[in-house]
């Protein structure tokens, strides 16, 4: 097998989240309902970026950026596919990934739909964040977007659930699966939301029982959701049977990974305060990758998860803040 040019690489749509402070008489006056999640069109998008305070704060995101991001800080040698458009943002998310040191070389959409923004607005009393969301350019991935010899450089490729959505995308969740086994490589994918398994069910279960996905990652809710049970231990059964290697995260409680008949469960990493969950899923994704990359045990891996995603809930924003390497040195978790 040829070397590794990547450790982990990962495909997802390309959001830029944009975060700034509101009152609640801003999210009522603009008709929004309080910590829900709102997608956009166009027009309003365009409107409220344009309306957005001057110190907002730009960060490129997507579930499957934040993962490629957390790779990055990792020390790890990362890569990410996804579909921005030749605009500002555009202009803003290519840099931003740049500078981070993840490899990004999608090339742009032109002619077509802006830049995907999450216009996320932090109320001053609580904490709470009402998101508004364009997804745009990210939809108009395609195969074409599917380089093999990146996806064949690649220990492992990993893929959100969410590309399941627009038809051109699967098509490109597919191509990219079969370059990493064509080239002896692992090709992982995130169940992504409960809302998306109840969509999917049966194509998702197929993806892993026709080995067209190796590793399958999943919250608890997500895992139950997939086989229509409230038992968790029932559906961990069902996961063992149904994929090469499951990773499952369970919040409060830690994370688990089931391979080979083998389940290695680790407790989560103590904080003293959760201030924002999101993207907790994704790092710890970043760490899990990471580790199965280079080769480590199950536990190892599942630690230095569990500990990017206890660094990324101690602010808000689903980026690192602290030097991920560092910080997993200082655990006895390095290499």
């Amino acid at each position: 097998m040829a070397q590794t040019r990547f450790d982990v690489l990962t495909i997802g749509n390309a959001i830029v989240d944009i975060i700034a402070p509101a009152e609640q008489g801003f999210i009522e006056a603009e008709g929004m309902s309080r910590g829900i999640m709102h997608l956009i069109d166009a027009d309003r998008a365009i409107d409220l970026y344009g309306r957005m305070p001057a110190g907002k704060q730009q960060i490129s995101g997507g579930s499957a950026a934040n993962t490629a991001a957390g790779v990055a800080s990792l020390g790890g040698r990362a890569a990410f596919v996804g579909k921005v458009a030749e605009d500002e943002l555009g202009d803003f998310f290519d840099e931003d990934f740049r500078a981070i040191g993840v490899h990004y070389a999608t090339p742009r959409l032109i002619h077509g739909a802006p830049t995907a923004r999450s216009m996320i607005y932090v109320c001053d009393d609580d904490g709470e964040r009402t998101m508004n969301t364009y997804l745009g350019a990210c939809q108009q991935l395609t195969e074409a977007d599917i380089v093999e010899d990146e996806i064949g450089g690649a220990a492992i490729t990993y893929m959100e659930g969410f590309l399941w959505d627009p038809a051109e995308a699967k098509k490109a969740f597919v191509r990219a699966a079969h370059y990493a086994h064509k080239h002896e490589r692992a090709a992982a994918f995130t169940l992504s939301d409960p809302f998306c398994v109840d969509r999917f069910r049966d194509e998702f279960l197929d993806l892993m029982r026709s080995q067209t996905m190796d590793y399958v990652f999943a919250n608890v809710h997500e895992l139950k959701s997939l086989y229509q049970t409230d038992d968790l231990g029932e559906a961990v059964r069902q996961i063992a049977k149904d994929a090469e290697l499951a990773a499952i995260t369970m919040g409060a409680d830690g994370a688990m990974a089931i391979h080979n008949g083998e389940i290695v469960s680790i407790p989560a990493y103590a904080i003293d305060k959760v201030v924002d969950a999101t993207g907790a899923g994704d790092l710890f994704a970043s760490g899990f990758l990471l580790g199965m990359a280079r080769g480590q045990t199950l536990e190892s891996a599942l630690k230095t998860g569990c500990l990017a995603a206890s660094e990324v809930i101690t602010h808000i924003g689903a980026r690192p803040q602290l030097d991920l390497e560092e910080l997993s040195k200082q655990h006895g978790l390095a290499g």
